[in-house]
């Protein structure tokens, strides 16, 4: 495309439901987070549990790890080959460090890790990006330390850019154990006459049907490390409201949903999600629409590189929460879900 090209926008519908309360440790806010979708019962879905989780004091949001990754192929000379390159690479990590740390004021080398397959090496170079999301820092910085090692082992060739084993939206087991994108909890406690109030069910009939359905009803049907009702619906809707690119709900959308009733305490309820892919700078940032959404949010302040992304995983993780919460409660009640659509999409 031509610099000077017109961008048409698609437009879908999109509104601010909370607000949102988030009581720590790491935020503490309250604040409307716009959700961009066609599903229009999702925007009173999760305002039904942003509402009953504010009054509950609040969710609290933690981040536990952060990276962004891109694994190369390389094409080893047998598999004695394979071996030697992997100690290579292994033992120059702090040269290689230097290598990505030079196309980037923000990429920084994390961890590496290797596959091997025959002959056929699989890297899998992890970095820190900042405020980014960091697909194309981690590609950029990929490529310098690429060219790097086959200009060290020349008896090696270039395979590919990108082995699949990084993994780039698809659902996969390497990504939960290894980490993509921002590992992140969101939890709350919420008393029974609140649940019994604004959620019409009880902590008993929640937990009960997020064991049978998320974590049963997910293994008979093969999921992949996954255990949840519906994180991709607040997903993709927080994710065009606020820029991100939408393909990556993939493997964000792969987390788990818990839930305890607790006796007196109420209902113990969180999400997990370990592959939360979102940036405050980059492409799609620039967009006058997501600028201002990024700003009602906290998320264009000046603060430390990566604080702002931080941010709004968090509040991102809190929204995926109110969403699952509030279809979870409507799914104990014969007839609840299917009346909520027919009265919001279709007014009968």
């Amino acid at each position: 495309m031509k610099p000077n090209d017109e961008n048409l926008v698609a437009a879908v519908p999109m509104r601010k439901v909370g607000p949102v309360r988030l009581a720590g440790p790491e935020a503490e806010c309250e604040t409307e987070v716009p959700l961009a979708t066609f599903e229009t019962p999702l925007w009173p879905s999760v305002e039904r549990g942003a509402r009953v989780t504010a009054q509950a004091g609040g969710i609290r949001a933690t981040i536990f790890d952060e990276r962004m990754t891109r694994s190369v192929l390389v094409d080893a000379p047998g598999a004695q080959g394979a071996l030697a390159l992997v100690r290579f690479v292994d033992a120059e990590r702090e040269a290689l460090a230097q290598v990505a740390a030079g196309t980037s004021r923000f990429a920084r080398l994390a961890d590496i890790h290797f596959e091997v397959a025959g002959h056929l090496v699989y890297i899998r170079f992890e970095f820190t990006t900042g405020d980014a999301a960091g697909h194309n820092m981690a590609t950029r910085a990929a490529d310098a330390m690429l060219a790097w090692i086959l200009e060290k082992r020349p008896e090696c060739a270039y395979g590919s850019i990108s082995g699949n084993y990084c993994c780039d939206k698809k659902a996969s087991a390497v990504n939960g154990i290894l980490g993509r994108g921002k590992y992140t909890v969101a939890e709350a406690t919420i008393p029974r006459r609140l649940v019994e109030r604004y959620l019409h069910t009880t902590p008993e009939k929640i937990a009960e049907l997020n064991w049978r359905k998320n974590w049963v009803g997910t293994t008979l049907a093969g999921g992949l490390r996954s255990a949840n009702a519906h994180f991709a619906n607040m997903l993709l809707a927080f994710y065009l409201a606020t820029g991100q690119d939408a393909a990556n709900i993939v493997e964000g959308s792969q987390g788990f949903t818990l839930a305890e009733a607790r006796g007196d305490e109420g209902l113990y309820f969180s999400v997990t999600l370990p592959n939360l892919i979102v940036g405050t700078v980059g492409n799609g940032k620039g967009l006058p629409f997501v600028e201002d959404n990024l700003r009602g949010l906290g998320c264009l302040e000046k603060r430390e590189p990566g604080q702002n992304a931080r941010r709004l995983a968090l509040i991102c993780a809190a929204t995926v929460l109110c969403g699952e919460l509030s279809l979870l409660a409507a799914q104990t009640n014969p007839g609840e879900l299917m009346a909520a659509h027919l009265r919001l999409e279709r007014g009968k």
